[in-house]
């Protein structure tokens, strides 16, 4: 299975603080940082330098959408707060789901609450000989 984990953070967040959390929330679920293909936030956290740091160590892409785009996404846990630091009701839940497949696991929290990750399960593309992990194309 391939999962890809979204990831919320506060400024400064740390890589050991991204990664316990990420490490955490896949223990809990059953899962394994093998079965991890990227790491997806918004854009405005592409230079963030915990997130950055913990896609790196994870050996996966960090992959980021505009907060116009990660508002389109229906979730779970929709948050006023974030709506306005971010200008999406949602960071993690949504940045998991934008690829396209379905929640493993909600946004969870950090101990100290400047981290925020969800799990999403990738959804396979049929492409006639078999299975890739993708996106489904624009129709």
């Amino acid at each position: 299975m391939t999962v890809v984990v979204g990831v919320g953070a506060g400024r400064g967040v740390t890589a050991p603080a991204v990664l316990g959390l990420i490490e955490e929330t896949l223990r809990e679920a059953g899962l394994a940082a093998s079965e991890v293909g990227e790491l997806a936030t918004v854009d405005a956290k592409a230079g963030e330098a915990g997130i950055v740091e913990a896609a790196a160590r994870l050996g996966v892409p960090l992959r980021t959408y505009p907060a116009r785009e990660l508002a389109l996404v229906a979730v779970p846990h929709p948050s006023a707060a974030v709506l306005a630091e971010a200008g999406t009701p949602s960071v993690a839940e949504a940045a998991a789901l934008a690829g396209g497949g379905e929640l493993l696991v909600p946004k969870r929290k950090s101990g100290e609450g400047r981290v925020t990750c969800a799990v999403a399960r990738r959804r396979l593309l049929n492409v006639g000989h078999g299975y890739i992990a993708g996106e489904t194309p624009e129709c």
